[in-house]
């Protein structure tokens, strides 16, 4: 079923051929079309391993990228992917076939607009996570990943000392901490710097001069002064 010297880009059809990928029924007048050529017709990624299904007692065939098909043969063609993970956007189902989504992958698939935040919503009444462009999910962990987009709110509200503070950017200071809490910064002077409840990226930990870090809504900060420079 495979040409493994290729065939005549040229050779086209008087009648539509019909083969199946994943399910979907596709039509083309073309005889031959590449191992590349099915998958991104599916929108299937480059590098996943996609099938031709033989019958029994004989093993499905791995089509090679740059092998071609012939799709003229009497039956119709099926491929498929062995290998496929299941998550869904805004509560619409999406299909991936590898382990790992990126955060601007997701954004792009549900067409999420840039000024939405996009999260992972948690069961149970945990915190949903804030997925950012640049991190990477696993998708084959139990269960089906369902990511939430929510409008962007410009203030986010921080604890510091016990009192809640309005901020309006991504990450945070040392310095500006400290001006939350103290209503200025002295570099003379030492400070102590501790939060919790952060973002992924930072969940806990110590802010020390000079550093920043990301916040997030109803992150706790607390900041001593250590009288020493």
């Amino acid at each position: 079923m495979i040409s493994n010297n290729g065939a005549p880009d040229t050779h086209k059809q008087k009648n539509p051929l019909k083969f199946i990928i994943e399910g979907k029924e596709y039509e083309t007048f073309d005889q031959y079309k590449t191992g590349a050529e099915l998958k991104q017709l599916a929108g299937i990624l480059l590098d996943t391993e996609l099938f031709l299904s033989i019958s029994k007692p004989y093993k499905d065939e791995l089509i090679e990228n740059e092998k071609s098909v012939n799709l003229a043969r009497p039956e119709t063609e099926y491929f498929f992917v062995k290998k496929k993970l299941h998550f869904t956007i805004n509560n619409v189902a999406y299909t991936w076939y590898k382990q790992y989504i990126r955060g601007i992958q997701i954004r792009e698939l549900g067409k999420i607009p840039e000024e939405d935040e996009i999260y992972l919503d948690l069961p149970g009444g945990w915190k949903d996570d804030l997925i950012t462009k640049d991190e990477v999910i696993d998708l084959a962990r139990p269960g089906v990943e369902r990511f939430v987009s929510r409008h962007h709110v410009n203030d986010i509200v921080i604890i510091v000392n016990g009192s809640p503070k309005k901020f309006d950017k991504p990450k945070i200071t040392y310095e500006e901490v400290v001006i939350f809490a103290f209503g200025n910064y002295d570099p003379s002077r030492g400070y102590k710097v501790k939060y919790t409840d952060g973002p992924y990226q930072n969940p806990k930990g110590m802010l020390s001069q000079g550093a920043e870090v990301f916040v997030k809504n109803n992150m706790n900060f607390n900041v001593a002064s250590t009288h020493q420079s």
